[in-house]
């Protein structure tokens, strides 16, 4: 599960959106959508914030999060936040899991702010 190492780096999980979906429901779970802002206004799961994974200032934005908290990421189809989540193990995070196929696999309906 968590916390597993390939070689030398940290490995965070690759979840299918069923898996995804019901490890979100543990407390204290991080919701984060990597997408552009406008992807996100489109189209999100609930209770997701947006942080852009290809923006300038990403590992910022993201350092300012709880390490120690399970670290959900999903993007379009799960090669931005394939990156991210490998950015985040990285940088310490401690659980991180991706949301293979991204919101196009999602089963359920997107909300939007």
């Amino acid at each position: 599960m968590f916390g597993l190492f390939q070689g030398s780096t940290p490995a965070y999980q690759n979840l299918t959106p069923t898996q995804f979906a019901q490890a979100l429901r543990q407390p204290g779970a991080v919701l984060l959508d990597v997408r552009r802002p406008d992807e996100f206004a489109g189209g999100h799961l609930p209770g997701a914030i947006n942080i852009d994974v290809t923006a300038p200032g990403f590992a910022q934005r993201v350092a300012a999060l709880d390490k120690t908290r399970p670290l959900y990421v999903y993007c379009r189809s799960g090669a931005r936040s394939a990156n991210a989540a490998s950015q985040l193990t990285t940088a310490g995070f401690e659980q991180v899991a991706n949301l293979l196929g991204g919101v196009l696999d999602w089963p359920e309906k997107l909300v939007r702010q």
